[in-house]
């Protein structure tokens, strides 16, 4: 029996993507601390001279802001100041009070990721897509076949650059798990390569955090037991780890700690479904905010419809996500009688859901997501035509 031929993995992860994007948009703020994350309150302000036709603009800092929005992600220069993802806005604002704070453009960064992974396929098409900001690459048949690894990943480097004016970080690696961790060890603009003799020198000494699904409880586990580094993890029996984590994730975290991996690059998978959500600065009343609730409500019906337009797909199943002031979160399913992507349709249909929720208690998040998932053209013939008697209709009775 032939042995397995050794893998070469990229992990590719685009360097503080969102941000990068508005910098994009707005050069002048290079170098400066910027946050991503704010309202619609904090789009920049825009004036154009009469006289010599240039555009200045001003933009809202985080000095004075008041409410729970949280930063989604940060430049590093923001970073350097104690800013990170999931910090939220007000503390942010105590630290860094003159950071500046941009609102977050979805549909910016969708373009974005798109560009991005066309990029690499037109260099090597066997990815994984990971979300919106990074994927994984199979190299293993191209980097043979042309001058190596590091030339390849170089090559998609480059190709990411030119056709986004992005950065992004790779780590090449003989398997998944230590391809993510290379990717981020020279961040930003960073290109790793890590071989297996690599792995007691720049793996081990890292936190055991680092390895991707040792969260913070499993962390504060295994530091109580003395448990810090990969290296600490490394070392524990096999035994100990079973019998104190379990026999699944005892066991894996043992291959883990010693960079053992045996996932393939998944190049296909049928999403399950397809939702958007957002969360309100300040908590809504379906009564005295029914204008507001109504107009974000289609917002996203319509944001879940071009979502699925874009990417091929239509559904039977209109759920329903409604988060109260006390954080409890509900849910409501309809199942229609034909696959959908029309907005109208999906708006009718979460409507309905709607309808099956207490409304007293004011909101703070709402989402809106479609599933039962077929392929469109599998579904062309069995699709409706969208009722209009519900166009208008009023939501937040």
């Amino acid at each position: 029996m032939e042995s397995a031929q050794p893998r070469t993995i990229a992990h590719l992860d685009m360097d503080a993507f969102y941000a990068s994007v508005e910098l994009l948009r707005y050069p002048e703020l290079r170098g400066k601390p910027v946050v991503i994350g704010g309202g619609r309150r904090h789009q920049p302000n825009e004036y154009v001279d009469p006289v010599t036709h240039e555009t200045t603009r001003s933009f809202a800092t985080l000095r004075g802001y008041a409410g729970r929005g949280v930063i989604t992600t940060a430049t590093y220069e923001a970073r350097a100041l104690g800013l990170h993802s999931a910090m939220g806005m007000m503390k942010a604002a105590a630290i860094a009070p003159d950071a500046i704070v941009l609102p977050l453009d979805f549909d910016a960064y969708r373009h974005y990721s798109r560009l991005f992974k066309d990029a690499v396929r037109g260099i090597a098409p066997q990815i994984e897509d990971r979300g919106i900001d990074e994927i994984y690459i199979d190299l293993t048949v191209a980097a043979r076949a042309d001058a190596g690894a590091r030339e390849l990943a170089k090559a998609i480097k480059d190709a990411v650059r030119a056709a986004t004016g992005l950065a992004c970080s790779i780590g090449v690696a003989s398997n998944k798990l230590l391809a993510k961790i290379a990717s981020d060890l020279d961040k930003p603009d960073g290109l790793t390569l890590l071989s297996d003799a690599d792995l007691e020198r720049r793996i081990w000494p890292l936190p055991a955090r680092r390895i991707n699904g040792i969260g913070p409880k499993s962390a504060a586990r295994l530091a109580a037991f003395g448990i810090h580094t990969i290296g600490d993890l490394a070392r524990a029996e096999r035994l100990f780890l079973v019998t104190h984590f379990g026999r699944a994730h005892g066991e894996w975290m043992h291959e883990a700690a010693h960079g053992r991996d045996e996932r393939r690059v998944v190049t296909h998978s049928e999403p399950q479904s397809i939702s958007r959500e957002t969360t309100f600065e300040r908590d809504l009343s379906a009564r005295r905010d029914r204008e507001q609730l109504s107009s974000i409500f289609t917002e996203l019906c319509a944001g879940v419809s071009d979502d699925l337009q874009r990417k091929g797909y239509a559904g039977k199943t209109i759920g329903l996500k409604l988060r109260y002031d006390n954080f409890a979160t509900v849910t409501r399913d309809q199942t229609i009688a034909a696959p959908t992507q029309d907005a109208l349709v999906i708006r009718r249909a979460a409507g309905e859901c709607l309808r099956r929720v207490d409304l007293e208690r004011r909101i703070r998040l709402i989402g809106v997501r479609v599933g039962g998932l077929v392929r469109a053209d599998e579904a062309a013939s069995m699709l409706r035509e969208p009722d209009p008697r519900s166009a208008t209709a009023s939501l937040f009775d």
